[in-house]
Order: structure tokens, then C-alpha cells, then sequence
């Protein structure tokens, strides 16, 4: 995912000459060497210091650069005082580029990036998003460039992609903000997913489907805004509704559950849960004993 969010910004730092990088001692790990490489004057290494990479970023978006901060989900707390201070009080178009989000295998606990929906879809201003395969990132990072009048982010996982047709020339195209959509059409029980967990939900279903049972399953690119209007189709056409994410407690689920709640989408028989990380740190471990561990 790191090499696809870097060819997603190298092209789109082609057509729009005011799209910059920005990162933390961390060219390798982030991509942002590829993109140095093809744009030296144009990326921007502040060490590791990632307070300042956040307030050099909302110093970039006031002289009507476009900056790019590609940090990873578990460093970016570090600067939190300053991306909610220096960019989201200031409604300033910094966009977050959060790499190894969710669990990082051996990387182990102080890796994990648990918490970034979490902390990021809190703040008022924020537009909070995730792909559910490699095609969806690149559609993300050309959806961040285009928001223009606010902040945004995006958290991609460690590892591979699913292997799915890459947009041509690497050039994504901006997504509707706010909007979901319907991957699998079934009854009675929807699983509704938000980023790389799409992918599990959709394997949940072939394994459903095996024994009987077409359940519905959607795609939730952004945390923030929500697409009221899909989460209300599926709950009210559905006996059970499932939220499914690979992040901490207070995340995406959270959000669609007080949508819900406000709406009144909780006061008949609709059977509401949430599949989230456990409350506790992950310990090292291959990414698919750390799943089941969860």
C-alpha cells in the first residue's frame, strides 16, 4: 500500500504543481523517496520532529500549497496537539497520508495504529476516510487533493494489496465525500465496513453464503462524513446490522452507532453490533496470528 499511496502522488503532483510532501525522517517507510525522487524541490524531510512536519504542513496550506504529511497512524499522536490546533481549528487543507494503520504484525504494540479514526474523526473540521483495497487509495489520495477548504486524512494498512486493477496512469479519481455503496446485495443481516476490513466482511459473506445465508455487504470509505443515507437503507431493511473495522473502540462503528441513536434507527428490532480491535495493546506476532488474537 505504501508504493501505491506514492505512485497516487506522484501523479497527481503532475497535473497540479502546488501538491507537496512532507514527512518525518521516514522516505522509506512512507514512499516519500519515490516521490523525492521525482520531485526533489517538492518533498520535504523535517527529521524526526513530527510537530513540525504538522505545523510546517499548515504553514504550506496558508501560502495555498498543497501539502501532503505522510506519517505513520501510531506517530502522528505524537503531533496531535498541533494537527488539532495548527490545521483543524485553522480549517486548513492539510492532508494526512496515515500509513500502517491497524495491526503491523511484527512491528508489534508501539506500531500499531489502533486509534487514528478514533482521535482524526473526533476533531470538528476533519474529513476522515479509508480504502477498501489498492484502486480505492488512489481514488483517496485524488480525493484529498481536491478537498481544498478543510482538513482531511486517510490510514492504509501494512502489506500487500488484494490484487485488484490499478486506475490508468496511476491517476485516481475524486470520490463523491460522505458516500458509501452496496458490494453484495442480501437479506436480514448487513455487514457494513470501513477500510481494509471490507475485505474481511466480504470473505465473511462467501463463507455465509456457503451455508445458506446472503447477507449484504457495504462499502464505508469515509468515517467522516457518514452516508446517512445508506446506513438508514441498511437498518431499516435489515433484521441485524454489523460494523466492522480494524481500529480501537470509539472509532467508526462509534460514529455510525450515535448516527443510529439520534436518528432513532435504535428504537425498534434492529440488532446493532460492532466488531472493533480489542481494548487492549496488540503483541507482536504475523499479521494473521494477531487477527485471530483480536
Amino acid at each position: 500500500y505504501t508504493t501505491y499511496f506514492a505512485e497516487a502522488l506522484i501523479a497527481e503532483a503532475e497535473a497540479d504543481k502546488d501538491i507537496v510532501a512532507i514527512h518525518a525522517a521516514m522516505g522509506g517507510g512512507t514512499g516519500m523517496n519515490l516521490f523525492h525522487r521525482r520531485f526533489p524541490t517538492r518533498c520535504f524531510d523535517v527529521g524526526i520532529a513530527e510537530q513540525h512536519a504538522v505545523t510546517f504542513a499548515a504553514g504550506l496550506a496558508c501560502e495555498g500549497l498543497k501539502p501532503f504529511c505522510a506519517i505513520y497512524s501510531s506517530f502522528l499522536q505524537r503531533a496531535y496537539d498541533q494537527v488539532v490546533h495548527d490545521v483543524d481549528l485553522q480549517k486548513l487543507p492539510v492532508r494526512f497520508a496515515m500509513d500502517r494503520a491497524g495491526l503491523v504484525g511484527a512491528d508489534g504494540p508501539t506500531h500499531c495504529g489502533a486509534f487514528d479514526v478514533t482521535f482524526m474523526a473526533c476533531l470538528p473540521n476533519m474529513v476522515v476516510m479509508a480504502p477498501s483495497d489498492e484502486t480505492e487509495l488512489f481514488h483517496m489520495v485524488a480525493t484529498a487533493a481536491a478537498i481544498d477548504d478543510r482538513p482531511s486524512c486517510f490510514r492504509y494498512p501494512r502489506g500487500n494489496g488484494i490484487g485488484v486493477e490499478l486506475p490508468v496512469g496511476n491517476k485516481g479519481t475524486p470520490l463523491e465525500v460522505g458516500k458509501g455503496r452496496i458490494l453484495v446485495e442480501g437479506e436480514r443481516v448487513a455487514l457494513l465496513g470501513y477500510g481494509s476490513a471490507v475485505q474481511n466482511c466480504l470473505a465473511a459473506a462467501a463463507v455465509l453464503e456457503s451455508r445458506g445465508l446472503q447477507v449484504t455487504v457495504a462499502d464505508a470509505p469515509f468515517c467522516k462524513r457518514l452516508d446517512h443515507a445508506l446506513i438508514r437503507s441498511l437498518a431499516k431493511s435489515h433484521e441485524v446490522l454489523i460494523t466492522v473495522e480494524e481500529g480501537s473502540i470509539g472509532g467508526f462503528g462509534s460514529h455510525v452507532a450515535q448516527f443510529m441513536a439520534l436518528d432513532g434507527l435504535l428504537d425498534g428490532k434492529l440488532k446493532w453490533r460492532r466488531i472493533v480491535l480489542p481494548d487492549r495493546y496488540i503483541d507482536h506476532g504475523s499479521p494473521v496470528d494477531q487477527l485471530a488474537e483480536a
